[in-house]
């Protein structure tokens, strides 16, 4: 369990709590199971973006309020250094397999107000990727630093190498993953209106 589950569990339970929501209601409202909003609360698990969309969307928050440090108005500046040092959030693959697979380092945790989330990812190498699509509003961008991943959307799967990108509206189930047996760095930006 990571400093940052605990931390993203308590800041949606506090939230939830505030609004006098019951994890009942979060998981209707959601699509979730109630085991899923426990065991996010607890900090037993931090599923991917997919999830952790619906939970904002079902508490009336932008999905940063789970990520925010601060609340900067002005522009934020985010260097290589401290983005490598202790700024990293660890998803699992979905809402209930606990196994890592992305390593999110979020570029502009200190911004107010905002509707894009831009992060650095590091995909760790997976032989045979077991995963969930999942469909959230929005749009995504998605640049390959370096490595090789895939993309899975609707129907299609897409392959990219270092300096391809993608941009699609998430609203179609898909999924990120290292191509199998890869590792790789990618930039993604999420927009999710608000």
């Amino acid at each position: 369990m990571s400093k940052d589950q605990i931390v993203v569990g308590l800041k949606i339970k506090s939230l939830r709590e505030s609004k006098n929501l019951s994890v009942e209601e979060i998981a209707e409202r959601s699509g979730l199971s109630v085991d899923q909003i426990n065991n996010i609360e607890n900090g037993q698990n931090l599923p991917s973006l997919g999830p952790l969309i619906k939970i904002a969307r079902a508490l009336g928050v932008r999905l940063g309020t789970f990520m925010d440090d601060n609340d900067a108005l002005g522009p934020v500046i985010t260097r290589a250094e401290e983005r490598e040092q202790n700024n990293s959030i660890s998803f699992s693959n979905d809402a209930v397999d606990a196994r890592k697979h992305m390593e999110y380092h979020p570029l502009a945790q200190q911004k107010a107000g905002r509707h894009m989330e831009p992060f650095i990812i590091d995909i760790n190498p997976e032989d045979t990727p077991n995963f969930q699509l999942s469909a959230h509003e929005g749009e995504e961008f998605i640049y390959v630093m370096n490595g090789e991943v895939e993309i899975v959307y609707g129907k299609d799967t897409y392959s990219l190498k270092e300096g391809d990108s993608i941009f699609y509206d998430s609203i179609v189930k898909h999924h990120v993953h290292g191509a199998p047996g890869k590792s790789a760095k990618i930039l993604a930006v999420v927009y999710i209106p608000f």
